[in-house]
């Protein structure tokens, strides 16, 4: 029983960990991405790039802290923000794997308080006339930005973590739609909360530790949290604007979120955007996506589930590719976030790419960075083969 111990240990470590580069060998990666921290252009940045079974590279550039000239380590956290929504997205797709839900059905199916909701048929200055939609909502448009929802409600100020995830869902319940359901793509927050309400209802259990006992416990994911503890609040990078001359850095809070980051009594978890996390905890989702729904020798996901939810799910009369949490493109699918943060799974190649800042914006061309790192990954790694799910 020891011996079997000490072989899943030493597996699991093999499966996560980076390939070492030789003796003096600089790192491409790092070496593309220096010149847009020299001319402070970027902050700083954790990148990641690894196949459906193994961490391939993990370099650091740049600052987590400008001012006090901190380095950027390994361990660093973000806020991921969009992210989240294919988080969300892969545990709401739990349910149903277990046939708990059906992605066609309506939403009031398992939240009455949108029975009755109304679609505007007219707005200008003066007044706003409504009319019954086509159809009541449906789970699958919820998760596709399809379901004419609006981005948040008009209560989900000063910042998008200050309601309970009921009481938030409820506002977007007594919302209008904008558009009929299924003719157009809009992003929207309210849509992927809706789906975690859902979660709570049919699983009985609160969305945040559905999340914790499904998803993350399970594949390790650590540090991804909605409410960083002191340690990790440590750990979090800081965020950055351009100034008014867009030529260099400015730190800025970040201004959807309330602080103290840490209070559970203020804050409350915002499934479409609410999660801190680091670059190996985002490697080992993707890993369990790009692996068809396992990794390390169990099943989170059918490969149906990670099918439907990596392929264009907004229909063939809207030109917008979005699956269900996940954009989608030609070979690829990922999600990106509010400060500049990436996740990138690429399956002509094989390759995960993870991409971590914190930036609201970048000042000169610091823009570009994300795509430099891009290609020096695949510079680095192109010769070598990788196997993966489709």
């Amino acid at each position: 029983m020891k011996m079997m111990r000490l072989v899943l240990i030493l597996c699991s470590l093999a499966l996560f960990a980076p390939t070492p580069s030789r003796a003096g060998e600089p790192s491409k990666i790092a070496t593309a991405l220096q010149p847009f921290v020299d001319s402070r252009s970027l902050a700083g940045a954790v990148t990641l790039v690894a196949s459906s079974n193994k961490i391939l590279s993990v370099d650091c550039v740049g600052y987590s802290d400008v001012g006090a000239k901190k380095a950027m380590e390994p361990d660093a956290m973000f806020w991921i923000a969009s992210q989240s929504k294919s988080m969300t997205a892969a545990a709401f797709m739990m349910l149903v794997d277990e046939g708990k839900v059906n992605v066609d059905d309506p939403v009031e199916k398992y939240l009455p308080e949108f029975k009755g909701q109304m679609l505007i048929a007219e707005r200008n200055g003066e007044h706003t006339i409504l009319k019954k939609p086509a159809h009541a909502i449906l789970i699958r448009e919820v998760l596709s930005h399809t379901s004419g929802l609006p981005f948040k409600s008009r209560v989900e100020e000063p910042t998008l973590d200050g309601l309970p995830l009921r009481e938030a869902v409820i506002s977007y319940a007594l919302s209008p739609l904008e558009f009929e359901p299924g003719t157009k793509y809009q992003y929207a927050n309210a849509g992927i909360n809706t789906a975690a309400r859902i979660i709570e209802v049919v699983s009985e259990m609160p969305y945040e530790e559905f999340m914790r006992q499904r998803l993350f416990k399970p594949l390790g994911m650590k540090d991804t949290t909605f409410w960083p503890t002191r340690e990790q609040i440590r750990r979090i990078a800081k965020s950055y604007k351009p100034n008014e001359a867009k030529n260099d850095l400015v730190e800025i809070e970040i201004s959807q979120l309330h602080y103290p980051l840490s209070d559970r009594a203020v804050r409350f978890p915002m499934p479409a955007g609410g999660l801190f996390s680091t670059a190996q905890d985002v490697a080992k989702f993707c890993q369990m996506i790009l692996h068809g729904g396992e990794l390390g020798g169990k099943r989170y996901l059918s490969e149906n589930a990670v099918k439907m939810m990596t392929s264009k799910q907004t229909g063939d009369a809207v030109q917008e590719s979005y699956g269900f949490g996940w954009g989608v493109g030609p070979g690829w699918t990922g999600h990106g976030g509010a400060e500049s943060t990436n996740m990138e799974i690429n399956r002509q190649s094989g390759l995960i790419f993870i991409f971590m800042v914190q930036h609201a914006g970048f000042p000169n061309d610091g823009g570009k960075s994300r795509d430099a790192f891009k290609q020096a990954a695949i510079a680095q790694f192109q010769s070598k083969s990788f196997s993966f799910s489709r």
